[in-house]
């Protein structure tokens, strides 16, 4: 073992891995880096030792990037919210795209040239609309903190700000500390809430609405070049996907386990005068052969939008079983993403178009992808 728990050393970093850290090599075994750039040479000191890899906590920047960047928020580095704000943005969305089609080769067996340039975020801060603070108590100090989860721990850092959050969360930040929860361990979820649509408070709506036309954009070109006549749109929350993507297709039914998201849809998509679609309260893996049987597969494309874990493996084996035209997968979880794609893709059934990156979480490891799958005739 050539490392040891608190050994500091001297490390030039060569690549950012997925999820932000900086990957450093003493011989040939990894340490891994946060807040560090790929050329940098940085001094560490040795925080954990596992058998293949290290991982490290950065004590000085010897060598900077010419990328780096003074972090706006005074919290970055302790606060466990953002990766990247010692990073220009531009260079952000380099490494970004970098790191995608890296882990879509690995996990996906995915070529490279398949993903596309990372689509910027207008607003690289003071984007977010929704945030979810917590509350502890801080034994030592004896108060209640307010805040995220830091860094390197599962305590809370006492955050009076946060730099990605849109202005008006920053103020109901201000509000919560003002009256604060009456004991630790309690989550607060604060958001500010789209306009023209009806959420329910614990329903998804998309995190960024600077972002969210250039995301409706690329599902619905992905939609246009297919042909496909009729949508299912599977996981459809509060009907966002199926309603904006109406008048693209004749038909379109909307899939959600959630009954109050499903109510909000239909009071969406009637506000929005779209009468061409329906949508259904049930679960995914239960419908989809019904679906399936209803539309002709060959006029027919699916849209998955599934959490963070990705899809059941029973709706991508009836995927791959009933051949719809087209399959449209929106996901915030590259890794789930490319494991789903792989399988969809397994034997010929369908064909990868193109991923197309947008980046719905500057200054933060996360971003969106759009996957165009297309059967294979």
């Amino acid at each position: 073992m050539p490392l040891k728990l608190a050994d500091k050393i001297s490390l030039t970093i060569h690549d950012l891995a997925f999820g932000g850290e900086g990957v450093g090599r003493v011989d040939d075994f990894v340490v891994f880096v946060p807040f560090v750039i790929t050329g940098e040479t940085v001094e560490v000191e040795i925080t954990e030792v596992k058998k293949n890899f290290a991982r490290a906590k950065l004590l000085r920047v010897v060598t900077p990037s010419p990328e780096r960047v003074a972090p706006e928020c005074r919290y970055f580095g302790a606060c466990g919210g953002c990766q990247y704000q010692h990073i220009g943005y531009a260079a952000q969305l380099r490494f970004k795209h970098k790191q995608i089609a890296d882990l879509f080769e690995r996990v996906g067996k995915i070529s490279a040239d398949k993903i596309a340039p990372v689509i910027a975020c207008p607003q690289p801060y003071g984007y977010r609309n929704r945030i979810m603070i917590r509350s502890q108590w801080n034994g030592p100090e004896k108060k209640l903190v307010i805040g995220f989860i830091r860094a390197d721990n599962q305590f809370v850092e006492d955050i009076a700000e946060c730099k990605i959050a849109e202005p008006v969360l920053n103020e109901q930040i201000k509000e919560v500390r003002a009256n604060p929860p009456p004991k630790g361990g309690i989550k607060v979820v604060l958001r500010v809430q789209p306009e023209n649509w009806d959420v329910p408070r614990d329903s998804f709506f998309q995190n960024n609405f600077f972002l969210l036309p250039k995301l409706v954009e690329t599902v619905r070109e992905f939609l246009s070049a297919s042909g496909a006549r009729h949508l299912i749109d599977l996981y459809c929350g509060v009907g966002f996907f199926g309603i904006e993507a109406a008048g693209v297709v004749d038909s379109f039914v909307g899939v959600e386990y959630d009954k109050l998201a499903i109510a909000a849809a239909r009071q969406n998509a009637a506000s929005r005068k779209i009468n061409n679609g329906e949508f259904v309260a049930a679960k995914v893996e239960e419908i989809l052969p019904e679906l399936l049987k209803k539309f002709s597969a060959e006029k027919t494309a699916v849209i998955l939008d599934p959490p963070r874990k990705g899809c059941w493996p029973e709706t991508l084996q009836l995927l791959r079983e009933t051949k719809p035209a087209q399959v449209i997968y929106v996901s915030c979880h590259p890794a789930t993403m490319a494991r789903d794609l792989n399988i969809l893709c397994a034997d010929g059934v369908f064909e990868l178009s193109r991923v197309q990156p947008l980046d719905m979480f500057p200054q933060t490891q996360h971003v969106e992808c759009v996957a165009d799958l297309r059967r294979r005739n």
